[in-house]
Protein backbone atom coordinates (compact mmCIF):
# COMPACT_ATOMS: atom_id res chain seq x y z
CA UNK A 1 0.00 0.00 0.00
CA UNK A 2 1.72 3.43 -1.53
CA UNK A 3 1.22 6.12 1.05
CA UNK A 4 2.84 8.70 2.79
CA UNK A 5 2.34 10.01 6.22
CA UNK A 6 2.56 14.11 7.45
CA UNK A 7 3.42 14.61 10.67
CA UNK A 8 2.75 18.75 11.89
CA UNK A 9 5.58 19.32 14.59
CA UNK A 10 4.72 20.95 17.58
CA UNK A 11 4.23 25.16 17.09
CA UNK A 12 5.22 27.16 20.24
CA UNK A 13 4.32 30.60 20.58
CA UNK A 14 5.73 32.91 22.81
CA UNK A 15 3.07 35.10 24.84
CA UNK A 16 3.94 37.60 26.89
CA UNK A 17 1.27 37.19 29.60
CA UNK A 18 3.13 33.84 30.53
CA UNK A 19 6.49 34.99 29.94
CA UNK A 20 7.30 32.09 27.87
CA UNK A 21 6.51 30.26 25.07
CA UNK A 22 4.10 27.96 25.06
CA UNK A 23 2.64 24.51 22.92
CA UNK A 24 -0.59 26.50 21.37
CA UNK A 25 -0.96 23.39 18.94
CA UNK A 26 -0.78 19.53 19.55
CA UNK A 27 0.89 17.36 16.51
CA UNK A 28 -1.96 16.27 13.87
CA UNK A 29 -0.72 13.67 11.18
CA UNK A 30 -2.18 12.72 7.54
CA UNK A 31 -2.31 10.01 5.75
CA UNK A 32 -1.90 11.07 1.99
CA UNK A 33 -3.18 8.08 -0.15
CA UNK A 34 -3.18 10.58 -4.06
CA UNK A 35 0.07 11.67 -5.15
CA UNK A 36 -1.30 12.76 -8.17
CA UNK A 37 -3.18 16.25 -6.66
CA UNK A 38 -2.04 18.62 -4.46
CA UNK A 39 -2.99 17.99 -0.57
CA UNK A 40 -4.85 20.46 0.99
CA UNK A 41 -4.43 21.45 4.81
CA UNK A 42 -5.80 24.04 7.21
CA UNK A 43 -3.19 26.01 6.96
CA UNK A 44 -2.43 26.07 2.88
CA UNK A 45 -1.83 23.68 0.13
CA UNK A 46 1.28 21.13 0.14
CA UNK A 47 2.08 20.27 -3.51
CA UNK A 48 2.05 17.04 -5.02
CA UNK A 49 5.94 17.18 -6.01
CA UNK A 50 6.71 17.26 -2.01
CA UNK A 51 5.09 13.33 -1.92
CA UNK A 52 8.40 12.71 -4.18
CA UNK A 53 11.08 13.66 -1.73
CA UNK A 54 12.65 11.28 0.47
CA UNK A 55 11.14 10.38 4.56
CA UNK A 56 12.43 13.49 6.62
CA UNK A 57 11.52 15.90 3.95
CA UNK A 58 10.31 19.39 5.37
CA UNK A 59 7.61 21.52 3.66
CA UNK A 60 6.38 24.87 5.29
CA UNK A 61 3.32 26.59 5.33
CA UNK A 62 3.17 30.02 6.49
CA UNK A 63 4.31 29.23 10.61
CA UNK A 64 3.62 25.84 10.10
CA UNK A 65 6.01 22.92 9.55
CA UNK A 66 5.04 19.06 7.83
CA UNK A 67 7.64 16.88 7.87
CA UNK A 68 7.07 13.80 5.45
CA UNK A 69 7.61 10.00 6.56
CA UNK A 70 6.78 6.54 5.00
CA UNK A 71 4.00 5.25 7.43
CA UNK A 72 4.52 2.33 10.05
CA UNK A 73 1.40 -0.41 11.06
CA UNK A 74 0.50 1.96 14.10
CA UNK A 75 -0.53 4.66 11.38
CA UNK A 76 -2.92 2.39 9.54
CA UNK A 77 -3.70 0.57 12.13
CA UNK A 78 -5.01 3.85 13.81
CA UNK A 79 -7.40 4.56 11.16
CA UNK A 80 -9.38 1.44 11.13
CA UNK A 81 -13.04 1.38 10.07
CA UNK A 82 -15.04 1.00 13.66
CA UNK A 83 -18.39 0.37 15.09
CA UNK A 84 -17.88 0.90 18.34
CA UNK A 85 -15.49 1.09 20.91
CA UNK A 86 -12.39 -1.47 20.67
CA UNK A 87 -9.83 -2.16 23.09
CA UNK A 88 -7.02 0.33 24.21
CA UNK A 89 -3.84 -0.49 23.01
CA UNK A 90 -2.75 -0.51 26.19
CA UNK A 91 -4.83 -3.72 27.06
CA UNK A 92 -3.63 -5.07 24.30
CA UNK A 93 -0.13 -4.95 24.82
CA UNK A 94 -0.66 -6.81 28.36
CA UNK A 95 -2.31 -9.36 26.29
CA UNK A 96 0.61 -9.73 24.11
CA UNK A 97 2.91 -9.86 27.18
CA UNK A 98 1.40 -11.80 29.88
CA UNK A 99 0.68 -14.63 27.20
CA UNK A 100 3.74 -14.16 25.12
CA UNK A 101 2.28 -13.87 21.19
CA UNK A 102 4.97 -14.35 19.04
CA UNK A 103 5.19 -15.23 15.11
CA UNK A 104 4.65 -18.86 16.09
CA UNK A 105 1.17 -18.03 17.65
CA UNK A 106 -2.15 -19.13 16.75
CA UNK A 107 -4.89 -17.37 18.16
CA UNK A 108 -9.17 -17.09 17.92
CA UNK A 109 -10.79 -13.88 19.12
CA UNK A 110 -14.21 -13.68 19.85
CA UNK A 111 -16.52 -11.11 19.69
CA UNK A 112 -14.85 -9.71 16.99
CA UNK A 113 -16.56 -5.92 16.77
CA UNK A 114 -14.68 -3.82 14.41
CA UNK A 115 -11.57 -6.46 14.75
CA UNK A 116 -9.29 -4.22 16.79
CA UNK A 117 -8.20 -6.74 19.01
CA UNK A 118 -7.85 -9.32 16.00
CA UNK A 119 -5.95 -7.09 13.42
CA UNK A 120 -3.52 -5.79 16.03
CA UNK A 121 -2.41 -9.55 16.92
CA UNK A 122 -2.49 -10.32 13.50
CA UNK A 123 0.77 -7.84 12.57
CA UNK A 124 2.41 -10.35 15.24
CA UNK A 125 0.95 -13.89 15.07
CA UNK A 126 1.33 -16.65 13.05
CA UNK A 127 -2.27 -17.23 12.49
CA UNK A 128 -5.68 -15.81 13.72
CA UNK A 129 -9.50 -16.42 13.46
CA UNK A 130 -12.14 -13.93 14.88
CA UNK A 131 -15.66 -14.73 15.54
CA UNK A 132 -18.61 -12.54 15.63
CA UNK A 133 -22.15 -13.14 15.78
CA UNK A 134 -23.14 -9.93 14.29
CA UNK A 135 -22.74 -9.99 9.59
CA UNK A 136 -22.12 -6.50 10.11
CA UNK A 137 -19.76 -6.37 12.48
CA UNK A 138 -17.66 -9.84 10.27
CA UNK A 139 -18.17 -7.15 6.89
CA UNK A 140 -16.59 -4.14 8.80
CA UNK A 141 -13.54 -6.80 9.98
CA UNK A 142 -13.09 -7.78 6.24
CA UNK A 143 -12.95 -4.25 4.80
CA UNK A 144 -10.00 -3.76 7.75
CA UNK A 145 -8.25 -6.97 6.85
CA UNK A 146 -8.13 -5.51 2.98
CA UNK A 147 -7.17 -2.04 3.95
CA UNK A 148 -4.14 -3.33 6.14
CA UNK A 149 -3.10 -6.14 3.81
CA UNK A 150 -3.38 -8.65 6.22
CA UNK A 151 -2.94 -12.63 5.09
CA UNK A 152 -2.76 -14.56 8.21
CA UNK A 153 -6.28 -13.58 9.27
CA UNK A 154 -10.32 -14.62 8.86
CA UNK A 155 -13.14 -13.51 10.06
CA UNK A 156 -16.64 -15.47 10.41
CA UNK A 157 -20.00 -15.04 11.39
CA UNK A 158 -20.23 -17.56 14.07
CA UNK A 159 -21.57 -17.94 17.75
CA UNK A 160 -18.48 -18.90 20.09
CA UNK A 161 -21.06 -20.13 22.71
CA UNK A 162 -21.88 -23.44 20.62
CA UNK A 163 -18.72 -25.47 20.53
CA UNK A 164 -20.04 -27.83 18.52
CA UNK A 165 -19.80 -25.29 15.76
CA UNK A 166 -16.00 -24.40 16.95
CA UNK A 167 -13.60 -26.47 14.42
CA UNK A 168 -10.20 -25.13 15.69
CA UNK A 169 -7.48 -27.12 17.75
CA UNK A 170 -4.30 -26.54 19.62
CA UNK A 171 -5.10 -23.11 19.66
CA UNK A 172 -2.70 -21.33 21.56
CA UNK A 173 -4.33 -18.18 22.91
CA UNK A 174 -7.80 -17.88 23.22
CA UNK A 175 -9.13 -13.99 23.67
CA UNK A 176 -13.13 -13.03 24.64
CA UNK A 177 -14.98 -10.29 24.69
CA UNK A 178 -18.23 -10.98 24.61
CA UNK A 179 -21.23 -10.29 27.03
CA UNK A 180 -21.56 -13.55 28.75
CA UNK A 181 -17.75 -15.15 28.42
CA UNK A 182 -18.75 -18.12 30.77
CA UNK A 183 -20.56 -19.66 28.22
CA UNK A 184 -17.51 -19.82 26.32
CA UNK A 185 -15.58 -21.70 28.52
CA UNK A 186 -16.38 -25.51 26.82
CA UNK A 187 -15.27 -23.94 23.61
CA UNK A 188 -12.14 -22.53 24.97
CA UNK A 189 -11.47 -26.24 26.47
CA UNK A 190 -11.91 -27.41 22.68
CA UNK A 191 -10.15 -25.47 21.20
CA UNK A 192 -6.98 -24.54 23.60
CA UNK A 193 -3.78 -26.71 23.73
CA UNK A 194 -2.43 -27.51 27.09
CA UNK A 195 -0.88 -24.68 28.42
CA UNK A 196 -2.55 -22.46 25.91
CA UNK A 197 -3.94 -18.91 27.64
CA UNK A 198 -7.77 -18.19 28.08
CA UNK A 199 -7.99 -14.13 27.91
CA UNK A 200 -11.23 -12.90 29.10
CA UNK A 201 -11.85 -8.83 28.64
CA UNK A 202 -15.00 -7.05 30.09
CA UNK A 203 -15.75 -3.40 31.10
CA UNK A 204 -18.13 -4.39 34.47
CA UNK A 205 -17.19 -6.69 36.72
CA UNK A 206 -20.65 -9.05 37.15
CA UNK A 207 -19.63 -10.78 33.88
CA UNK A 208 -16.24 -11.18 34.92
CA UNK A 209 -17.55 -12.84 38.30
CA UNK A 210 -19.20 -15.42 36.72
CA UNK A 211 -16.76 -16.11 34.82
CA UNK A 212 -14.57 -17.06 36.94
CA UNK A 213 -16.86 -18.82 39.08
CA UNK A 214 -17.50 -21.06 36.07
CA UNK A 215 -13.40 -21.47 35.41
CA UNK A 216 -13.04 -22.60 39.24
CA UNK A 217 -15.29 -25.46 39.16
CA UNK A 218 -13.14 -26.64 36.10
CA UNK A 219 -9.84 -28.83 37.05
CA UNK A 220 -8.26 -28.10 33.68
CA UNK A 221 -8.54 -24.13 33.58
CA UNK A 222 -5.86 -22.54 36.19
CA UNK A 223 -7.42 -18.49 37.10
CA UNK A 224 -3.47 -16.49 36.64
CA UNK A 225 -4.48 -12.94 37.52
CA UNK A 226 -7.50 -10.82 36.79
CA UNK A 227 -5.59 -6.73 36.01
CA UNK A 228 -6.61 -3.35 34.59
CA UNK A 229 -4.36 -1.35 32.93
CA UNK A 230 -4.69 2.76 34.15
CA UNK A 231 -2.41 4.66 31.90
CA UNK A 232 -1.80 8.80 32.52
CA UNK A 233 -0.76 10.57 29.97
CA UNK A 234 1.71 13.65 31.17
CA UNK A 235 2.26 17.15 29.46
CA UNK A 236 6.12 18.94 29.13
CA UNK A 237 5.56 22.41 28.44
CA UNK A 238 8.52 24.33 30.27
CA UNK A 239 8.53 24.13 33.81
CA UNK A 240 5.09 22.86 33.62
CA UNK A 241 5.35 19.23 33.76
CA UNK A 242 1.75 17.36 34.98
CA UNK A 243 -0.46 14.77 34.07
CA UNK A 244 -2.60 15.89 31.72
CA UNK A 245 -6.05 17.50 33.28
CA UNK A 246 -8.22 15.22 31.43
CA UNK A 247 -7.51 11.51 31.14
CA UNK A 248 -9.18 7.63 29.94
CA UNK A 249 -9.59 6.44 33.46
CA UNK A 250 -10.90 2.47 33.58
CA UNK A 251 -11.69 0.51 30.33
CA UNK A 252 -11.82 -2.82 31.13
CA UNK A 253 -10.18 -5.54 33.57
CA UNK A 254 -8.73 -8.46 31.97
CA UNK A 255 -8.49 -12.02 33.42
CA UNK A 256 -5.70 -14.66 32.29
CA UNK A 257 -6.26 -18.36 32.68
CA UNK A 258 -4.40 -21.13 31.45
CA UNK A 259 -5.43 -24.31 30.26
CA UNK A 260 -3.09 -27.24 32.43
Amino acid sequence: MLMKLLIKKERKKFLEDFGREVVVQKPEKHLVKDFSKDFHTQFGVIKKEFFTEADGAKVKIGNQEYNLLTPSFIDFYLGIERSAQIIPLKDVGRIVSETGINKESCIIDAGSGSGGMALFLAAIAKEVKTYDIKEENIAIVRRNITYLGLKNITAEVKNIYESQNIQDKDMDVFTLDVPEPWKAVDTADKVLKIGGFLVCYSPCVPPLSDFLEEIKKRDNFNHLRTIEIIERDWEFDGRKIRPESQQIGHSGFISFVRKI
